[in-house]
């Protein structure tokens, strides 16, 4: 399978980061500079740097440019609990959108995650998640192409942990990164908020009842709508 000219981008970018080329609080070249230098459009370019952004590895500085991120103090959940669970346990009814639907090459971040090799494929399944149809977050999840062949779309868009869990795969522990975030022209559109209000960035790579990482998931929380409760 071609590897998307993006995730090329994409790991490139990331390697030069971990290589020391652009250090911590560093700005990188403008778009323009850069999309030239890698011989494709400024859309193109975008989208690299925006998979770049929701990882983590890069942020955006409103009126100043995209700087390499600080690392951030994580959070280890003890659980993984569904969408749906969610929902019915704040006695709303839970929808799902899918917004896209693909199976892919996976970055050098989806493979550092999930345990993969560059041959090894990923599906990519990006959903809008709604509560009593109120839009509450934009999710993308990646999973192993391996892992997941033997289900339908139906089955793997409507109630994922269930049609894992029916098939013996028990969600265990999580890895949670939590950071608060300006919502993007594109997830401001789809969670019905304004450009700029504020999201909270999540981070979550999932592991199975013997610690195997099966899931790497990117989400954007309405502010406004959804708040985190740590039990200790």
């Amino acid at each position: 399978m071609t590897i998307p000219r993006y995730i090329e981008i994409h790991n490139e970018i990331r390697q030069r980061i971990a290589a020391g080329e652009w250090g911590v609080n560093k700005r990188l070249p403008a778009e323009r500079e850069l999309a030239e230098s890698f011989h494709v459009s400024r859309m193109t370019l975008r989208q690299a740097i925006q998979t770049l952004v929701d990882e983590g590895i890069l942020e955006r500085r409103v009126g100043s440019g995209t700087y390499v991120a600080e690392k951030k103090v994580s959070e280890r959940a003890l659980g993984v609990t569904s969408f749906t669970e969610l929902m019915k346990k704040a006695g709303r009814e839970a929808q799902t959108v899918t917004v896209s639907y693909k199976i892919t090459s996976p970055s050098v971040s989806e493979m550092e995650h999930l345990q993969l090799q560059p041959e090894d494929e990923v599906l990519v399944m990006e959903r809008l998640r709604l509560g009593d149809e109120e839009p509450i977050l934009l999710e993308q999840t990646t999973l192993p192409v391996k892992l997941v062949n033997d289900f339908t779309r139906s089955d793997l868009t409507e109630s994922l942990y269930a049609t894992l869990i029916a098939a013996g795969i028990q969600p265990g522990r999580a890895e949670q990164r939590v950071t608060a975030t300006l919502a993007t022209e594109r997830q401001a559109a789809f969670l019905q908020i304004k450009r700029g209000d504020p999201v909270l960035s999540v981070r979550q790579l999932s592991y199975d009842q013997e610690d195997r990482p099966f899931e790497y998931v990117r989400s954007f929380y309405a502010g406004e709508r959804f708040e985190f409760e740590l039990i200790r």
